[in-house]
């Protein structure tokens, strides 16, 4: 008996095990059933809220998966009391938590590890405190509220930078103290739209890195902010700003950029200076609070749409109603401005007439006489303003922090008897005042220096006195031995000049002697055109290259002026191995009809690509760089383009066939896509008129994609990067074969496995996690965006739909939900597609990879090359009928490697003894490239010597 009783234990054991193993959903389901009883028992909620049944799937407010996973709790306004047990962490498919407007009280638990939660909502409750890890490993979080709750004094933790993709964090009324986190910027959120922290107990300066983020909502107001907000001027999506009741000082910045703000607060602070014109005449402001500032100069006058707070005499404006000031207050503005408008002076400064009791300043008979700025604690500059105060005699301004160098301009002050700039820190060329002005300059070391040179020496430059008073024997003294070291600097500077001039006339002859010697010459296609040759895009001299500015008609050989300038301020361009690739604005404008409307294909983010005609009917497409973002951001993404594709050939990358550079025109030109873009055929086939792309389509498109990404990860000369593969970046020819496209964002890869930290850059929904998180990016940033690519060709819908529901919005997290069940996948199927059993299961083999192309870890996903042979597996592998130029060889593709090689290595070697004909001989490598054949009036040089 006791042996049968130890058998059936073993047996249970095995059975338990056995389940344990293979349906870890039912202990799943388990687990949450006993988290919400737990909660259940908490809150101990009235029968009327519906929560009866043993199964918490059927209660109210709660709504489980396919799977019976708890993902949703939503019992807010409920009126429920009690606290929130800590099993609540359990719930690791749950992604929406909203509690709020109840009376739920106690610590908050640790929601540590709920990776799946994407919103969470419990405020207006009174939770009494918050967990250190609260946020840790809150992945998918995209919203949170904890508005009003009085938790005991917490600081915003970093475990917050785990949520990369969070859209709207509200934390109002929180008792937050500390202050606001750096980390909040763009590049750890870069979707961070809304960021309410009102009526905390926040301190410190705004963080500089909210410069450039996307924030459109902020609110910050009722705290112990300081300091100044010129952070705002690169917030330029910023729709509504409430910085009220705080402690910010200095004048306001620049609002031209902010196209998009409604309101402004910034009553209760401290600001100084006039309101800026910008935000004065800003189209779209609706709201405007400036009241209890100590804003200076006229009263703003704004238009009559404008709801404004600002009640009379609670700043410091020179009259009370709009107006034009006092031309002597504007010359007293005009010279604070350069010293960050000192509060000081804008708490003292009073009404329009500076003769009356203003701080600092003596007037005789309406004119000011004297300015004494003494021991007041200004930094900046002196301002050349000071000049405009004609009757000055006396200018004080001992004993501050001042910087920069004397103005010139003070020497024209005919009345002027005493200057007095003791103790700050100034420095430069003392400028020459009259002999009989006395000249207080002691105690600034590094005034008779240059800035470069201003704090290298510690002792008293020559020709400043070590002590405040008049010119005395030793400054002229000083003055005299300074001269004479001036006249030798002078010997010298010429010296070296002469020297150079000599250098530069031999290597102009060496220059001219080289060029006399060269057979071949480069035509420049058009006059005034600036012709960029940069050096061989193999060599590693990244120092210079050579920028002519050609006449017309003539060649390069020949041309009318050689600069030689930095790469920094030309752009590092490479050029075709072997050849010239710039193009004349003039072919340009002449093939587009000089940019037409009509011949528009489609617009980015950087410019606008135009449709191109030759003389022969070859279609070209050209992309012309936008004027006002060819600086920086576009700029960067003009070089990175023409770089990477004058290094990369392939049949499926979309070949660049020249570049323009003219003045601020910036041109590329691309082979002809005739069929647009992959996003028109999925997403809008039906508003362009086009047919759904069928499955065979969508498969060969894959492939092509993965090829050429393969081509860039790991066949190339250089690993490439590209960071934002995405339908609208794939183009389609006639025949319905895909080519990537859009370089501007390619990144060399790193060696090995490492990775490279970059600015976060690329298309929210096709952002692979750990990049959105870290900045740090590898190929497997490009194996991700594949993926989701995948999961668009499959389901026929965006990576980030916002028409959809919340909860299906995202494209991944639905097609991983989607995807566990057999009949709802079939579902998510794009309908457009004929399902057959053949088709069902070629999509669910496309589907598994993209899963894995997916997957959260970048370890987990699969390399390009492991894409390319699933989806050649599926897809019937195309040859050409007729021998094509890349077979001139007669190579068999049906041969062995080794004997393919041979060939190969045959023709190779013929190649080195022809230099001549080397371009036109391909490499090992032509079996996987092809090249569009060149349009004629492009360069006969443009070729490339490796087949890529």
């Amino acid at each position: 008996m006791k042996k049968t009783h130890l058998v059936l234990k073993f047996v249970a054991f095995l059975v338990l095990g056995f389940f344990s193993a293979f349906f870890p959903g039912v202990k799943s389901q388990e687990n949450d059933a006993t988290v919400m009883l737990a909660l259940k028992k908490s809150l101990n909620p009235p029968q009327e809220m519906g929560w009866l049944d043993p199964d918490p799937c059927k209660w109210n407010h709660v709504g489980c998966s396919v799977d019976k996973r708890v993902t949703r709790i939503q019992i807010g306004h409920q009126n429920l009391e009690g606290t929130l047990p800590q099993e609540l962490s359990k719930l690791t498919a749950l992604e929406h938590l909203e509690l709020q407007w109840n009376k739920i009280s106690g610590s908050l638990p640790s929601l540590n590890g709920l990776s799946s939660l994407q919103v969470l909502i419990i405020s207006n409750n009174q939770f009494s405190s918050i967990p250190v890890d609260f946020f840790s490993r809150m992945t998918s979080l995209i919203s949170v509220n904890i508005d009003n709750n009085p938790f005991a004094s917490w600081s915003i933790p970093e475990s917050l930078k785990n949520a990369s993709v969070l859209q709207d964090f509200s934390a109002n009324s929180a008792n937050i103290t500390g202050k606001i986190p750096e980390f909040l910027g763009a590049d750890e959120f870069p979707g961070l739209v809304s960021l309410h922290l009102a009526l905390n107990n926040l301190e410190g300066e705004l963080p500089s890195s909210f410069s450039g983020s996307l924030i459109e909502s902020l609110w910050l107001n009722g705290q112990n902010l300081s300091g100044g907000i010129d952070v705002l001027q690169n917030m330029t999506f910023l729709r509504e700003v409430w910085l009220n009741d705080n402690g910010f000082s200095g004048p306001l910045p620049d609002f031209s950029g902010l196209k998009s703000l409604e309101t402004l607060s910034v009553r209760d602070n401290s600001f100084t200076g006039p309101v800026p014109t910008s935000l004065v005449n800003q189209e779209s402001l609706k709201v405007v609070n400036l009241t209890n500032n100590l804003f200076q100069g006229p009263v703003p006058k704004f238009k009559d749409s404008v709801s404004m707070d600002l009640i009379k005499d609670t700043n410091s404006f020179c009259l009370p109603v709009p107006g034009d000031c006092d031309p002597r207050v504007n010359t007293l503005l005009s010279i604070a401005k350069s010293m960050n408008y000192p509060r000081k002076f804008a708490e003292n400064w009073k009404g329009n007439d500076p003769c009356v009791d203003w701080f600092g300043i003596t007037c005789n008979n309406g004119n000011i006489t004297i300015v004494n700025f003494q021991n007041m604690g200004l930094s900046g500059i002196i301002s050349p303003e000071f000049a405009s105060l004609k009757s000055l005699q006396r200018l004080v301004l001992a004993d501050n922090n001042l910087t920069g160098s004397i103005p010139e301009e003070l020497t024209t002050l005919a009345g002027l008897a005493e200057l007095d700039v003791s103790n700050n820190q100034i420095y430069g060329k003392l400028p020459s005042f009259r002999n009989n002005v006395i000249l207080k300059t002691g105690g600034n070391p590094d005034l008779g220096k240059d800035r470069t040179n201003a704090t290298s020496q510690g002792t008293t430059s020559p020709g400043i006195s070590g002590s405040p008073g008049s010119r005395s024997g030793g400054d002229i003294s000083a003055q005299s031995t300074h001269a004479k070291s001036k006249s030798w600097i002078q010997i010298v500077v010429f010296s070296v000049i002469g020297g150079i001039f000599v250098l530069c006339l031999i290597g102009i002859a060496a220059f001219y002697l080289y060029r006399s010697k060269q057979k071949r010459f480069t035509r420049v296609q058009s006059p005034n055109a600036m012709v960029i040759h940069p050096r061989h895009s193999g060599s590693d001299d990244n120092d210079n290259v050579k920028v002519t500015v050609a006449g017309s008609s003539v060649t390069v050989s020949a041309v009318g002026e050689t600069h030689t300038v930095s790469i920094s301020e030309t752009s590092d361009l490479p050029m075709a191995e072997g050849g010239n690739m710039v193009i004349s604005i003039q072919v340009l404008r002449t093939v587009t009809n000089n940019f037409s409307e009509d011949n528009i294909l489609g617009r980015g983010g950087f410019g606008t690509v135009y449709k191109g005609e030759l003389h022969d009917g070859t279609k070209i497409a050209v992309k012309r760089m936008e004027g006002g973002v060819i600086t920086g951001k576009g700029l960067n993404e003009f070089k990175s383009e023409i770089a990477v594709l004058t290094k990369v050939r392939h049949r499926h990358l979309v070949a660049l066939l020249g570049y323009c550079l003219d003045g601020n025109e910036k041109l590329l030109v691309y082979e002809y896509m005739p069929q647009g873009t992959l996003s028109s055929h999925l997403f809008n086939w039906a508003e362009e008129g086009l047919k759904p792309l069928e499955w065979t389509n969508r498969l060969t498109i894959a492939l092509d994609v993965a090829r050429g990404v393969e081509y860039l990860h790991s066949l190339a000369h250089q690993s490439f990067i590209h960071r934002d593969l995405k339908p609208s970046n794939i183009l389609l020819g006639d025949d319905m074969r895909a080519k990537v496209a859009d370089f501007g964002l390619v990144r060399l890869a790193p060696e090995g496995k490492g990775s490279i930290e970059t600015r976060i850059a690329g298309t929210f929904g096709y952002l692979a996690p750990e990049y959105a998180v870290t900045g740090r990016v590898t190929t497997k940033v490009d194996v991700f965006s594949f993926g989701v690519i995948l999961m668009e060709l499959i389901t026929g819908r965006r990576a980030l739909d916002e028409s959809q529901p919340e909860e299906s919005m995202h494209l991944v997290t639905w097609f991983r939900r989607m995807h566990i069940n057999k009949d709802t996948f079939q579902k998510a199927i794009d309908p457009t597609i004929d399902l057959n059993e053949e088709t069902l299961a070629s999509i669910n083999t496309v589907a598994e990879l993209a899963g894995h192309c997916c997957a959260r870890e970048p370890y987990q996903r699969p390399d390009m090359g492991h894409a390319v042979n699933v989806l050649s597996s599926l897809v019937e592998l195309w040859r050409p009928s007729d021998q094509s130029s890349e077979d001139m060889y007669g190579i068999d593709l049906d041969m062995s490697l080794p004997q393919a090689l041979k060939r190969w290595q045959a023709y190779e070697g013929r190649s080195h003894m022809d230099s001549s004909s080397s371009a036109y001989l391909p490499s090992l490598d032509n079996t996987q490239t092809s090249i569009p054949t060149r349009p004629s009036g492009f360069a006969d040089s443009f070729t490339s010597s490796d087949g890529r």
